[in-house]
Formats: structure tokens, C-alpha cells, sequence
């Protein structure tokens, strides 16, 4: 183990800052969340999440060097807190049109405003202002006038005062995490986007470093999620501008940026991050925790874990899935996970269309699982559809567990996956069930696939791997002795804050819900 490691005192306090996952929701994000924290009880860690409504209970049992969590809801109550008035009231606006100016610019919008409007509007966020701020008819009305002025990249959409109304509201909900307790030591967002929000200002106020880790590459995600949105347009480009340029904003001020994959970080070099402050860090399991999953199974079954949610394209695979029961009538599909909270009309529309494909008696959704190498060991390939992933836990544990996989070619599976599985276009059934056949028919490659798949697994995606990796970086850019990237390689109006019971040091493991 490297000396550094063994200096505790060099690495302080860490602030992990989440959104929608750790220590709220189970899912892959958080199983690294929490394996990040376990691993170094020596670390003081805080995490500020960033939640829905900030009545979620935390579902992983935190440890006694976790010493605070603060929730950040979204949707929650209105945040409390009166409307600048009188000189405040003309400074509010000003920086409002700014920011708004920045989104708007012709031609895209506007990276050298964006950051001074944005804190610049932080001012006024830890009294509630900011919030009581944008829900004022002027706010709303400055957003108007600014999208009618000529050449404005939505002007021919001629939009609405309801777009108005909508545009102010959704940017007033992201901005919220403006309001979160100032994070301390290094400031570790583990996702891009609204997570970085608090870490940004931490930066630029006090010089806190700020560690960016993407696990899927957030501004791509934002794109994919508002093509399908109910919003019209002008809406849709004024939100998507926010998140481009919140990204650049990030990769710009980070003083390292760790994708999990190097797909990720073409994206993020494409997004205007420096490539000499990025680092590929890999996820990685315990093989030892993920062993040969034994026999099995004798009715040929395919596996899916993971979260039922629109990214998963739980559709491509059940269509996919039709097409092997065709040529093999006797085969089953068992999916594992759960469904998250507004997830629930996307799994009636799945089960709809196993039935409408002539499928619903051997397609099963089976719900969370209390091990998830059951799911893994239920059937002789496990299946991955997503139409976006960073470096899916569910491919490696599986992996781990020596079964070979079918998955789609997105984000860094094809690095995870190398010549252990057999990877297909996205969106496309046809391709995934001549794969998943091709598997199915041939028991002898299937268990030299699993062989080959666990070995990599241990050659090159291991926990320990990852955890060095992280307590070196803790140590590179704790404040009391900070390093470039090349020496190591590479207030709260509505927060509920939670405080660690030191008696709760025992691991739940929630990662039942699939580990996508």
C-alpha cells in the first residue's frame, strides 16, 4: 500500500455531493457511494444530497465518520424567505438578466457571464430570497422581454408568457442547491450538473477544491431525458443552455475531473474540460463479495437488474426477448429492480408491451431481491439495454460472477466488457436477440465468456484499485498540502441536516433495487 495511505491526518474532511442517489435511493452510484466511505474510516466525510422533496429517508446505514448529511429537496415546500425589495430588488434582477442573457446569447449562449451571474444570484440564496426572488412577476417578465428581443435562437417559436412562467420555475428549482451548507476539505461531486452547484460556490468563494466524478455523463443525459419532454421548445433550450453551460462551468473549476470510463472522458474533453485535470478511475467490485455464481439454470433464461426507469429501454429488451421466444419457445425473462417513485407509469408500459408482444407469461418482474447475485445467477446471460451508462456496476458484479453478458455498445461498457460478452447497437432488438441466441445455443462459449469475464474483472476492475486511487487524490488535493493533477497522477432555507448515530456502523446492503 502507498505510505501516503497511512497518514490519516492528511486527509481531513471530504464532502461527497450527491444528487437523487447516495444515501437516499439504491442504485450503482450509490453501492460506489458507500464502498468510497467504507473503505476509509479515517476520512471525516459530509454529504449535501440533492433529493426530490427532502422527505426521503436515507436507506444506507451511514457510519460514524459520515458526521453530517444534509438534504437539498427540490420539490419539497416552497422555500421560505421574502423578495429582495427596493436597491436589493434592482441588484436581484440585474443578476437575473444576466444569467438569462448568458442562456440566451445568439449563437448558444454566453460561458464568460455565466459563472459571475450565477454567484452573483448565490447572494441571496441561504435567506430563501433567491427562491421568493424567482416566482415574482418581474422575474417572470424578464425572461419574456429577453426572449423577444431579435435574434434570439427561439424567437421563431414566438414564445409564451405560460414558457415564461414554466422557464422561471424550472431554473428556480435548480438553483436551489445554491442554498446548501458551504462544503468543507475537498468538495467531491460524484455526478455533473445540480450536484456541482454547492461545490462551485464553495470554490469560488473559498478556494475549496472541487473533485468532479461522472458517473454517466450528466449533459448528455439532460438532452436525451428533455427530447422526449413535455415542454415546448423555447423551454426545452433555455433549460438545456443552463445545463451546457453549468457543465463547462464545472469542468472549468475543477481541479480534477475523474470519469469512471473513457467514453466519459471524450464527452467531458468535447464539453471544454482541460484534459490535463482528468483522470479515468474505473469502478470496481470485490471480486472476492461477486464469486462464480454456480449452476444454472436448467429453462434458458435472460437476467436484467437494475432500476426501472426510460434509460434502461426496458422495451428494446422485451421486444428483443420476443424474438429468442420465437426460435426458442420454452425461454424466460426474469427482471430484477425496483421501481423508483414516478417510474411507475414507464413499468405498466413495459408490461403492456410484454403482452402485447404475446410475452407476459414468461416475461416476470420480479422486484427488488435481497442478494443481487441471485439475479445474476438466475439465468445463463445477463442482459444490459440501456440507451446511456457510465461503467455499469451490473456488467462487472455480473462479470465477476462468471456470466457472460449481452449488452448495449453505450458509454464505457464496450471498455468493461472487452472480449468477455458480446455488445449490440443500442435500440435495436434484432441485434440484441441474435446475440443473446447466439448464447444461449452454445453452453461451451458461454462458460469460456464467464471464465474470461471474471479474470478481467480481477485483472483490472477491482474495489481495491479504485479505493487506492481516491485515497491518493483525497490526499493530492487536501487543502493543507494541495498538488496539480500531474503530481498525483493524472443558510439552508429548506435543508433537513442529518447527524451520524456512531452506533450505527453496520452495512445494509440496498442494492436489491439492481446495480445499473
Amino acid at each position: 500500500m502507498h505510505a501516503a495511505f497511512c497518514e490519516p491526518s492528511r486527509v481531513a474532511r471530504v464532502t461527497l455531493l450527491t444528487e437523487g442517489t447516495y444515501p437516499h435511493s439504491p442504485g450503482g452510484v450509490s453501492v460506489w457511494c458507500d464502498q468510497l466511505v467504507r473503505a476509509m474510516p479515517d476520512v471525516e466525510f459530509r454529504v449535501t444530497a440533492v433529493t426530490a422533496t427532502g422527505l426521503e429517508q436515507p436507506i444506507w446505514e451511514l457510519p460514524s465518520h459520515v458526521t453530517a448529511l444534509e438534504s437539498i429537496p427540490m420539490w419539497g415546500d416552497t422555500p421560505q424567505g421574502r423578495e429582495p425589495r427596493g436597491r436589493e430588488r434592482r441588484a436581484f434582477l440585474a443578476a437575473w438578466e444576466r444569467l438569462l442573457t448568458a442562456l440566451l446569447a445568439e449563437g448558444g449562449s454566453d460561458d464568460e457571464l455565466f459563472g459571475p451571474a450565477l454567484y452573483d444570484l448565490a447572494r441571496w440564496a441561504g435567506s430563501g430570497a433567491l427562491s421568493a426572488g424567482l416566482r415574482s412577476e418581474a422575474a417572470v417578465r424578464t425572461l419574456a422581454g429577453l426572449w423577444r428581443r431579435p435574434g434570439t435562437d427561439v424567437a421563431a417559436a414566438l414564445p409564451t408568457q405560460h414558457d415564461a412562467l414554466t422557464g422561471t420555475d424550472l431554473l428556480e428549482h435548480a438553483l436551489r442547491p445554491l442554498a446548501a451548507a458551504a462544503p468543507t476539505g475537498v468538495a467531491h461531486a460524484v455526478s455533473g450538473g445540480l450536484a456541482t452547484l454547492p461545490g462551485l460556490l464553495a470554490h469560488h468563494r473559498d478556494e475549496v477544491p472541487l473533485l468532479l466524478t461522472e458517473h454517466g455523463v450528466y449533459q448528455r443525459e439532460r438532452y436525451l431525458g428533455h427530447r422526449t419532454g413535455p415542454y415546448r421548445w423555447p423551454v426545452k433550450s433555455l433549460m438545456l443552455h443552463f445545463f451546457r453551460l453549468l457543465a463547462r462551468e464545472a469542468y472549468r473549476h475543477s481541479a480534477l475531473i475523474t470519469p469512471g470510463n473513457r467514453y466519459n472522458r471524450r464527452w467531458e474533453e468535447h464539453g471544454g474540460a482541460d484534459a490535463d485535470r482528468i483522470r479515468t478511475v474505473y469502478n470496481g467490485v470485490d471480486p472476492g463479495a461477486f464469486p462464480p455464481a454456480g449452476p444454472e439454470p436448467e429453462v434458458p433464461t435472460l437476467t436484467w437488474a437494475g432500476r426501472i426507469d426510460p434509460i434502461k429501454d426496458l422495451e428494446t429488451l422485451i421486444r428483443a426477448f420476443a424474438l429468442v421466444r420465437d426460435e426458442i419457445p420454452a425461454a424466460r425473462l426474469r427482471i430484477f429492480g425496483g421501481t423508483p417513485r414516478g417510474g411507475e407509469d414507464y413499468r405498466a408500459r413495459c408490461e403492456a408491451l410484454a403482452a402485447e408482444v404475446g410475452a407476459a407469461d414468461a416475461v416476470s418482474f420480479e422486484g427488488r431481491v435481497d442478494d443481487i447475485r441471485t439475479a445474476y445467477a438466475a439465468g445463463q446471460v445477463v442482459m444490459l439495454s440501456s440507451i446511456s451508462e457510465g461503467f455499469p456496476f451490473t456488467l462487472i458484479e455480473a462479470m465477476s460472477c462468471g456470466r457472460c453478458t449481452v449488452s448495449t455498445d453505450v458509454g464505457g461498457v464496450r471498455e468493461a466488457v472487452g472480449e468477455t460478452g458480446l455488445v449490440v447497437p443500442p435500440r435495436d432488438p434484432a441485434a440484441m436477440a441474435l446475440a443473446a441466441l447466439a448464447l444461449l445455443r452454445d453452453p461451451a462459449r458461454r462458460a469460456a465468456l464467464g471464465e474470461a469475464a471474471r479474470l478481467r474483472v480481477i485483472d483490472q476492475f477491482t474495489l481495491r484499485q479504485t479505493i487506492d486511487a481516491f485515497r491518493a487524490i483525497y490526499t493530492g488535493l487536501s487543502p493543507a498540502e494541495p498538488r496539480t493533477a500531474q503530481q498525483y497522477g493524472g443558510v439552508t432555507w429548506m435543508s433537513r441536516v442529518w447527524r451520524a448515530d456512531p452506533a450505527q456502523d453496520a452495512a445494509q446492503d440496498p442494492r436489491a433495487e439492481g446495480t445499473a
